[in-house]
């Protein structure tokens, strides 16, 4: 049976009524129940028939693996039998640290997770802990990584900003860039793609005060700004519907969604099938040859460029025709890189 959240905090408190030697009656155990789950729901609502389930659960569930030793002494107080029994003490079975190495496993491979102190910290201890219940084994399942990406380091100076609504001093240099830039910053949303992390916000230098995207790989250097300079609050930036329309992170605000139409080659369609390129992907016709047409609705930029001429081979774009044009002339670059 599933546990949820007022289930747990109902057994945890009934555990720190009972352990060492404590006694309580079945009123009082309604009572402490029902506070505790006030504190994080705001509801009363414990009944007496529920935590007597729960003082038969916590005996007998093999689901949960308590077994909790827990009497009855003068035909009205609860206890348990071997005072120093404990819930929080229950050993884990041999699956369970499995699952939990696997666990481990996959958060350290998480680029994210290099880049947050207090996380990293908790994963190294949680690797340890298991570590001392289990030999090492393989993983079996690895995660997309790059450990040589830069700026992860500026992950946790950049997610407490965001959180505390703090403004940021910045040092910044874009690849076209010959000297870094120092400016003040506003950041709203710290987004992952393809192994690059990127911060959006806006610019306090900025005129039009746009917002704009920064990729950690390109910060030097992050700090605090003085109290003086005020957050540049914006309440019509939406992250889902910011990203909705659009394939990673390279956007103008003014750039309307466009009706893209491409054929798949036979070979690929399955590929394209199960992987849509955006969520707005629908199939409009199947050709006699295996091939098929789809249709996207998207604003055009450079990460979906490179989404077409990566597969250039076997997709085909139809229309809008700026864009057909936009993709045949890279295409021609790439063929005199090619001596074509």
């Amino acid at each position: 049976m599933p546990y949820n959240r007022n289930t747990i905090v109902r057994y945890k408190t009934i555990d720190r009524k009972l352990r060492k030697g404590r006694k309580a009656t079945l009123e009082e155990l309604i009572d402490a129940c029902a506070e505790a789950v006030y504190d994080i729901n705001g509801t009363h609502s414990v009944s007496k028939r529920t935590i007597q389930h729960d003082l038969q659960e916590m005996r007998y569930s093999q689901a949960l693996g308590y077994y909790a030793p827990i009497v009855v002494k003068q035909r009205k107080f609860y206890t348990y039998e071997d005072p120093d029994y404990t819930i929080t003490d229950i050993a884990l079975s041999d699956e369970d640290v499995y699952r939990l190495q696997e666990a481990v496993g996959m958060l350290k491979q998480m680029t994210s997770f290099q880049g947050m102190g207090e996380v990293e910290d908790v994963v190294n201890r949680l690797e340890d802990y298991v570590a001392s219940m289990r030999h090492d084994v393989e993983p079996v399942i690895l995660l997309e990584n790059n450990e040589r990406v830069g700026g992860l380091s500026f992950i946790t100076p950049l997610h407490e900003a965001i959180a505390a609504r703090q403004v940021i001093r910045v040092v910044y240099q874009t690849f076209n860039s010959r000297m870094p830039k120092d400016f003040y910053f506003s950041p709203y949303i710290l987004k992952e793609y393809r192994n690059r992390w990127f911060v959006f916000g806006k610019r306090h230098d900025s005129k039009d005060h746009v917002i704009v995207n920064l990729a950690l790989d390109r910060i030097q250097y992050v700090e605090p700004a003085p109290a003086t300079e005020r957050f540049m609050k914006e309440t019509r930036f939406k992250p889902k519907e910011y990203f909705r329309d659009m394939i990673g992170v390279t956007r103008n605000l003014s750039s309307p969604v466009k009706h893209v139409v491409f054929r798949v080659e036979q070979s690929y369609v399955p590929y394209i099938v199960t992987k849509p390129i955006h969520r707005s992907q629908t199939l409009i016709e199947r050709n006699e040859d295996g091939s098929a047409v789809f249709s996207i609705d998207v604003i055009l930029n450079y990460e979906l460029e490179r989404e077409f001429l990566g597969a250039c081979e076997s997709i085909t774009v139809l229309e809008p025709a700026t864009f057909v044009e936009t993709l045949r002339e890279r295409i021609r670059q790439q063929s005199r890189n090619y001596g074509g």
